[in-house]
């Protein structure tokens, strides 16, 4: 029976829009064309802005964090996926927590536990969208003006959380959150290295970091001007980006292999994979919505109660200054040390703000590496239960969960912490070196990229072998 919690939205489950599961198994080309236009319409909402937006007020509140939250600033987009992501990763904290009764394997518990899921993204949604209302993220407009564009948000946000749906129904292909982060990282990295435009820099060259290098070249520049231009796309934030995807893609590859067989089928035996990166993306998730939401906080106090930056207390949280039209945190703030100085030669300047930017980036994420690991039903103990229940035990050990547990204990809690660590640092250092996408969005791709290459391969052997699909529990 579902907990009092989820009771409450029982009334609110016969109203809420859903997107139906297909009756019938959807074959790999039709769930590919599914995802290709879920796709499509996601992108094309990026590039339609908000009815009624003529001024950008504060610039762009979360400039370096948009890559990670699959959103651009002054379209339909404005959230991105912000507000869906926030509002369940606390969800599943909570029932990870036991805060909540909820038993997911359970369908009445799932089906309450998904109405109450899309009810606080709605919620979110216009929690963070009257944010950027009372903090002047859209500048001085009428109060109709600035309704208008609050339902366009909310209407936004509820068209994105159905075609996430309708992909992990199984309409489609992976998850759609995570096609909408790697879509919009895939763009923006694809534009920094290629884009044909010229004249919107102050060097008059290509905005694309190729064509760019190319023509210095061609100038008579020397080698080393044409790699490197401060504040602009270039060859030295290619080679970094192709440098980052390839450490990523290594460490996606490490992991401890315990041997594992199955007592129902004699002779058979397999191995269990705990990986590097045991926790995957989490804590990377984690933290960046985490640093967003402090860093957009300060620049509404700012904005409201301290615009002179005359008020001492409020300094110690967030220091502004506006330079070429948007705002930038000023040093011995809070907003100042929390977002990545962006440049190999800000951090020279600057190593304090480098180190503690990349100090407090390896503490959230393993932080949250470790609380995730025990709320996220991936501890010890949770695991041990999940090799037992299937059948499998390790080969001269006794198949009790007590003994696994404790072989199990040798490693994961070792490895999160430590995977925790590296994809802090990986992802604080990375944007010093001005990777396109942001390091933190390279890490997550790379992990969405590996992910979704799984799922299509498992949808074409379960498409050539329907047998296999009892075993696979489609």
């Amino acid at each position: 029976m579902p907990g009092r919690f989820l009771n409450l939205f029982k009334p609110l489950s016969r109203v809420t829009l859903e997107v139906k599961a297909p009756e019938k198994t959807v074959s790999f080309n039709e769930k590919l064309f599914w995802t290709f236009i879920v796709l499509a319409v996601y992108l094309i909402m990026s590039e339609v802005p908000l009815f009624g937006l003529k001024t950008s007020g504060l610039g762009d509140p979360l400039q370096a964090m948009r890559v990670i939250f699959a959103s651009r600033h002054g379209t339909l987009m404005e959230l991105g996926i912000g507000p869906i992501v926030t509002s369940g990763l606390i969800l599943q904290l909570l029932v990870g927590a036991k805060f909540i009764e909820c038993d997911l394997s359970n369908a009445d518990d799932k089906a309450l536990f998904t109405t109450a899921n899309k009810f606080f993204a709605v919620l979110m949604t216009a929690f963070q969208a009257a944010l950027y209302w009372f903090g002047g993220a859209w500048g001085s407009l009428s109060i109709e003006t600035n309704v208008l564009i609050f339902l366009q948000l909310i209407a936004a946000g509820i068209i994105l959380m159905l075609m996430d749906e309708l992909v992990q129904k199984g309409w489609g292909i992976g998850s759609g959150i995570s096609l909408f982060i790697a879509a919009g990282v895939a763009q923006t990295i694809l534009w920094y290295s290629l884009s044909p435009l010229i004249g919107l820099t102050q060097d008059n060259k290509f905005l694309g970091a190729i064509p760019a290098f190319f023509q210095g070249l061609l100038n008579g520049e020397d080698l080393w001007t044409a790699i490197r231009r401060s504040g602009y796309p270039d060859m030295f934030g290619f080679i970094s980006t192709i440098v980052i995807f390839v450490i990523v893609i290594y460490l996606e590859g490490i992991r401890v292999e315990l041997p594992i067989m199955y007592a129902r089928f004699r002779g058979y035996r397999g191995r269990f994979p705990v990986k590097l990166l045991y926790v995957s993306n989490i804590p990377v998730i984690f933290a960046s919505a985490l640093l967003a939401n402090i860093y957009f906080g300060t620049q509404i106090l700012w904005s409201r109660f301290n615009p002179n930056n005359d008020n001492l207390w409020l300094n110690l949280l967030g220091r502004f200054e506006t330079v070429e039209g948007q705002l930038q945190p000023m040093s011995g703030s809070l907003a100042y040390y929390i977002t990545s100085p962006r440049d190999i030669g800000h951090v020279l300047q600057d190593p304090l703000r480098g180190f503690t930017f990349i100090g407090i980036t390896v503490a959230l994420c393993a932080g949250f590496s470790a609380t995730w690991m025990e709320v996220g039903g991936m501890g010890p103990r949770d695991v041990a239960k999940q090799l037992i229940d299937s059948g499998a035990q390790i080969p001269g050990f006794r198949r009790t969960y007590k003994s696994i547990e404790e072989i199990l204990k040798k490693y994961i809690p070792t490895v999160t912490l430590l995977g925790g660590i590296i994809v802090g640092l990986v992802a604080s250092t990375a944007d010093f070196f001005n990777v396109f996408g942001s390091g933190m969005g390279v890490l997550l791709t790379v992990g969405i990229l590996y992910q979704l290459y799984q799922t299509i391969m498992q949808e074409r052997v379960s498409e050539m072998y329907p047998a296999i699909r009892r075993i696979l529990g489609e």
